[in-house]
């Protein structure tokens, strides 16, 4: 690759929820852009984190996992995972390495393959490799080679770090010759409000195991920059059900203050000034069937029609 040609470009990192895209993302970039939890569809919209290698300059879009959508909001997430991956200059599919070529995965590759020839590299980053034996996961690499014509592999642990070097500069050099598509220091294309929406809904999401996480939403509704250099933020937690409300304050409101404080310490490193963090709870019974509610998430409301 020649060093004084600068190149830019989007990568689309796609998988089954849960495969580690945002770990990777986050991985890439050197910093927390994109949460991560250990649930399943935690990554709601296409979020970009822009990485350098060298003269290059990518772009990274965390696309929501891919799986069969039950509802409204399932379909729209499915639908901005496949409008990410068109619109790359590359892919990247994520696969566990412990859980190897599944229906999901196979269903994915299936998808691709329908898409007819596009010119776009499909790369495949084997995911998780701390997991599996050696034997195993050579095993894993032929079988997945031998379904689809991958442009590349790579056996990596996002978590650990391991092979995000190699997949980074091997991406750097597939990047089309293109001026920089951001400031050399931007590490992340989302507003500031949906950032902070997304890292308090993350601290909601590591406190509450039961189905609630996927019923509710986060919204940044104010944001006020106060002379000594502080910000006030106030956020809208919305739940479609009186119990859900109760469940997300906790016995005298315990929950609530546990996680406004996590999420305003967090807030705090992000953007390192300090933040007043107000909360609220709202019961909106209909918010998975309101376009406002999408438009807040990123996510276009017609594509969630069945």
């Amino acid at each position: 690759m020649n060093d004084d040609i600068t190149r830019a470009g989007f990568v689309a990192l796609i998988g089954e929820p849960n495969a580690g895209k945002s770990t990777l993302l986050n991985r890439m970039v050197g910093a927390k852009v994109s949460i991560v939890t250990h649930k399943v569809q935690t990554t709601r919209a296409r979020i970009r984190g822009v990485a350098m290698e060298g003269q290059a300059q990518i772009v990274f879009v965390d696309t929501p996992g891919l799986f069969r959508p039950r509802r409204r909001l399932d379909r729209a997430m499915v639908a901005a995972a496949w409008t990410g991956a068109a619109d790359a200059d590359v892919v990247v599919l994520l696969v566990e390495a412990h859980r190897g070529l599944t229906e999901g995965v196979e269903t994915i590759l299936t998808s691709l393959e329908d898409r007819g020839d596009t010119g776009q590299p499909v790369i495949l980053a084997i995911n998780k490799i701390d997991r599996v034996q050696a034997d195993k996961l050579l095993a894993l690499t032929e079988r997945l080679n031998a379904r689809f014509g991958f442009a590349a592999t790579f056996l990596i642990s996002a978590e650990k770090g391991h092979g995000v070097s190699d997949l980074r500069k091997d991406l750097a050099v597939r990047m089309p010759a293109h001026p920089w598509l951001y400031p050399e220091d931007q590490i992340a294309d989302l507003p500031v409000r949906m950032i902070a929406a997304e890292i308090t809904r993350e601290k909601l999401t590591l406190r509450l195991h039961q189905e609630l996480p996927y019923q509710m939403t986060v919204e940044t509704e104010a944001w006020e920059e106060r002379p000594d250099g502080s910000v006030r933020i106030d956020q809208v937690i919305y739940v479609v059900r009186d119990g859900h409300k109760g469940i997300v304050l906790g016995r005298k409101g315990e929950t609530a203050k546990a996680v406004g404080k996590a999420a305003r310490e967090e807030l705090e490193e992000f953007l390192g000034h300090r933040v007043h963090l107000f909360l609220q709870v709202k019961v909106r019974p209909n918010w998975l069937e309101e376009a406002e509610r999408f438009d807040a998430m990123g996510l276009d409301f017609k594509d969630g029609n069945a």
